[in-house]
């Protein structure tokens, strides 16, 4: 008995300092989460915004598509303005092209009204001979063909002459003959000059169009050159206080967490 007692009082010593050991690391571990309690604190919030933030490589690569697209856009800009210059061009030369001819239907409106007023008057007499006839009819040809050769007569009105159709008579009197032809003449440059004024009014739409679409492309390319990248809103809210902050996520009353797209960031259109 006193054997067993003397062996049990000599491991009593040994097992204090084992649990006094243990006591101390408890307590050293507790001194300093107490007096450090921030560098085992689990931020649940700060490592999701971490995660969701876009890493330097994607920024790099969505600066570079930036850039591109705001290239892009000024050649196609740059090249808008050329095409709305070549149309401007193209709509001033059809507006000269109406006023050219709209003041030669004015010189031939006034040579009907000269020869209108000849008419009135009596007209030579001339023997009614086949040598008469035939004189009358090549002086029409000549004076057809000169005009068309003026460009005052088109294809058809010419053939007509020749053809001796739609009121075309060579034995007429060659008073008659040029009366006829003026007013041939008067028709189909006022027919031009409607032409040509449909055709100043189609170039000076499409001149808008191409001066609205350089301005847009314009707008656009000063807007890509210019803007600047998004902050990514945070995931979760601050917390205010100091309190400590458990590994569960804080709760956040009435909203939802708004999710953050990784990645290139769309770049709005103007």
């Amino acid at each position: 008995m006193q054997t067993v007692l003397s062996s049990v009082l000599l491991d009593v010593p040994r097992a204090a300092a084992i649990w006094l050991s243990l006591l101390g690391v408890v307590a050293v571990t507790v001194a300093g989460l107490l007096l450090r309690p921030g560098r085992l604190r689990f931020d649940a919030g700060a490592r999701i915004r971490r995660a969701a933030m876009p890493s330097e490589l994607e920024r790099a690569e969505e600066q570079r598509e930036r850039s591109r697209y705001a290239e892009e856009i000024a050649v196609a800009a740059e090249r808008a303005g050329t095409t709305a210059a070549r149309m401007r061009a193209e709509w001033l030369t059809a507006q000269e092209a109406v006023e050219a001819a709209w003041q030669a239907y004015e010189a031939a409106e006034a040579d009907v009204r000269r020869l209108a007023t000849a008419e009135a008057m009596p007209l030579p007499s001339t023997p009614r001979t086949p040598a008469e006839y035939a004189e009358r009819e090549r002086f029409l040809h000549r004076a057809a063909l000169d005009a068309y050769w003026r460009k005052e007569l088109s294809v058809d009105q010419l053939s007509d002459v020749f053809a001796h159709r739609n009121g075309w008579d060579p034995r007429l009197h060659p008073v008659e003959q040029e009366l006829a032809l003026r007013r041939a003449v008067r028709d189909n440059l006022f027919a031009r000059q409607q032409a040509a004024r449909d055709r100043e009014q189609a170039a000076w739409r499409a001149a808008e169009r191409a001066a609205e679409a350089a301005r847009s492309l314009r707008d656009e390319a000063f807007a890509a050159a210019n803007s600047r990248p998004e902050e990514s809103p945070s995931l979760l809210p601050l917390i205010e206080g100091t309190g400590e902050q458990t590994g569960e996520l804080p709760a956040v009353s009435g909203r939802e967490v708004p999710s953050v797209a990784r990645g290139r960031a769309a770049v709005a259109a103007y």
